[in-house]
């Protein structure tokens, strides 16, 4: 029910507070004067007593004098100039409050049933000298964490807006220290509020001095340009918004949100992640029974006959999809490259023919250039030839041009009943939500790059906070820098409904390896997920529930450790069977993996011994009754 109280010209200061549903987490919102008649926006975020934001500048830089077409149109700018004088001084016009408690399933996930509870409050302003302009600054409270965007309502004088820059500010408590990476797929190294490199890739998780974890994301990116974060160069320990251009905007609309997660330990970060779906606004779509999660393997040879041997290894090992990698079409940098044209020696009809035999699909890979020249075209063309996705390869993703450009591709994409695979430097903000064809991403260092170890261990509370992530899971190449039951195990630390297991891999190089039976039974998508160990940067264990059966992974980092693994996640009253997959030197075969059974109920604990960047996979599976 929405609650709303009407002010006039202000007499006093306003002060605004806004509680989680579970009363732990409390935004304040107020207008602080700065100087004598000079109000800014500010705010602050605890958790209980203990501070999480302090206090913290709001605000965009707006420019609305480079509209010169429209001004000669007689379409009028607010008054104000470049810089964040436009949001000083703001008056208040109302505040309303509202709350949220529903339920809805996703078409796919980490988990089957998503809750979205949250309260609101829309905290309306005009302009001090011109009251025609308006500006809502709306925050969201869940239990997960905090969340605000900036909203230009509907103009009676139908306006322009050229944003600028936001001032959105995260004062940290001093000795807070984040988890940096400057690009969507570099490497992570823990670094303090200060003397920051580069800015720093979103999310970007915070280990804060009280004990309480953070992580600073993005939602809803859709139609403006990519953020980062920066350091003030005048207030310390604070985090800034970088904006990779201005963006011209027309209202009404809204910027994308800024998330603020809070959690008592890093595994709640990603239990949590689901606020970024829940900030975005459900698909429209009413037919996704096409939408098929699966795992891929990529065809390497571009040849018919090749592509014959991936789909009879596919099938045999209950894999979903096969991949043709670049060069399928020709030159895939060249405009002159033509995706309507099969150029390598591959009968196409032939090989969809014979995976629909075998249940397995066809997914093209297209790049940017392709993309962008032949999108109206290809995209009916592969839904006709009954490809079943596509891979955007190389995509433009910092300017406001080209983030709005790839979500008019996901729109087409899905009306072409086409599954999406986005390569390279882009990473998500829960856009999946709307777009449930995009079934994964990189903008992460996976095994196209060989990350060591200790870096998976990082990922699940950092990049996997945002969503889905392509890892490129590998199994016999030999530049790989972990063992291969970490490799077995990354199935289940890596969420990717479209999973790509066998990367670097040919069907020629399995040699009857009893643990693949390993990647033929492991899902996914999920109908539950827990985090068991959180020790980020040395060690994860994280539990997958599908129907009845559990899958657990766990990692190490660079250093051999024993872990006790609690088995509570079970329900009680029954026995499972635990295959285990564990490394094991003694093991006679090139991988050196050991697989094992024993019967365990919930209640329980198994030891685990990791070798130096090892892992352990296990497949818990109900007995029958």
């Amino acid at each position: 029910m929405a609650v709303s109280a009407t002010f006039g010209q202000q007499s006093s200061l306003p002060v605004v507070q806004l509680q989680s549903p579970d009363g732990k987490l409390e935004l304040t919102f107020t207008q602080q004067e700065i100087s004598p008649g000079k109000r800014r926006l500010s705010y602050h975020v605890n958790y209980g007593k203990k501070a999480v934001i302090l206090e913290s500048g709001l605000g965009v830089q707006v420019d609305n004098h480079v509209f010169e077409h429209a001004m000669a149109h007689k379409v009028t700018s607010p008054p104000g100039s470049l810089g964040a004088g436009w949001c000083d001084n703001l008056v208040l016009k109302n505040i309303v409050r509202t709350s949220k408690d529903t339920t809805w399933k996703p078409v796919y996930g980490e988990r089957n049933q998503i809750r979205d509870q949250y309260n609101q409050v829309a905290v309306q302003f005009t302009k001090e000298d011109s009251p025609d302009y308006e500006l809502t600054i709306i925050f969201r409270a869940y239990n997960a964490g905090v969340a605000f965007r900036y909203f230009f309502p509907e103009q009676s004088k139908g306006l322009y807006y050229r944003v600028m820059a936001e001032n959105s500010e995260f004062t940290l408590p001093e000795n807070t220290s984040a988890w940096h990476t400057a690009w969507a797929q570099g490497p992570y190294q823990t670094l303090p509020l200060a003397n920051w490199p580069e800015t720093a890739e979103r999310p970007l998780t915070l280990s804060l001095p009280n004990g309480l974890f953070a992580s600073l994301a993005e939602a809803e990116l859709t139609d403006y340009a990519l953020t980062k974060f920066s350091l003030s160069t005048t207030k310390p320990n604070t985090v800034v918004t970088s904006l990779y251009e201005s963006v011209d905007l027309m209202s009404d609309v809204g910027t994308p949100w800024r998330v603020i997660m809070v959690a008592e330990r890093p595994g709640q970060l990603l239990e949590n992640n689901d606020i970024l779906l829940n900030l975005n606004p459900p698909a429209t779509v009413a037919n996704t029974g096409w939408i098929k999660p699966g795992k891929l393997m990529r065809e390497v040879t571009l040849t018919t006959e090749g592509a014959k041997a991936c789909i009879d290894f596919a099938a045999a090992h209950n894999l979903q999809y096969i991949l043709f990698d670049w060069k399928w079409y020709g030159p895939a940098f060249s405009f002159n490259s033509d995706a309507r044209q099969v150029v390598a020696p591959i009968d196409m009809p032939g090989i969809i023919a014979y995976g629909n035999s075998k249940n397995v699909g066809i997914i093209l890979y297209v790049n940017l250039q392709a993309l962008y020249k032949q999108m109206d075209d290809i995209f009916p063309l592969y839904k006709k030839w009954g490809v079943k996705g596509v891979k955007f390869g190389f995509v433009e993703v910092g300017s406001h041009r080209w983030i709005t450009w790839l979500t008019e591709a996901k729109r087409k994409a899905l009306e072409n009943q086409l599954m999406v695979n986005i390569h390279d430097e882009y990473r998500p903000t829960g856009t999946s939500r709307t777009y449930p064809n995009v079934m994964t991403q990189e903008g992460i260092r996976g095994n196209e790059e060989f990350p060591d170890a200790t870096h998976n261990t990082i990922l699940p509370f950092t990049r996997y906070i945002a969503g889905a992530g392509d890892y490129t899971i590998c199994y016999y190449d030999k530049r790989l820098k972990t063992t291969h039951a970490h490799q077995l195990a990354m199935n289940v630390i890596s969420y990717s409904p479209l999973q790509s297991v066998f990367w670097y891999d040919k069907p020629s190089q399995y040699n009857g390896e009893p643990e693949i039976e390993f990647f033929a039974n492991v899902p996914t998508v999920w109908d539950d997920t827990k985090v068991i160990h959180d020790a980020i940067g040395e060690y994860v264990t994280i539990a997958r529930r599908s129907g009845d059966d559990w899958f657990v992974g766990t990692i190490t980092n660079n250093d051999g450790r024993a872990l006790k693994l609690p088995l509570h996640f079970l329900p009680e009253g029954r026995t499972f069977t635990a295959h285990i997959y564990a490394d094991d030197p003694a093991v006679q075969t090139k991988t050196q993996v050991r697989v094992t059974t024993r019967r365990v109920k919930a209640g329980q604990t198994l030891d685990l011994t990791l070798l130096p960047k090892g892992g352990q996979a296990i497949w818990l599976t109900p007995e029958k009754k």
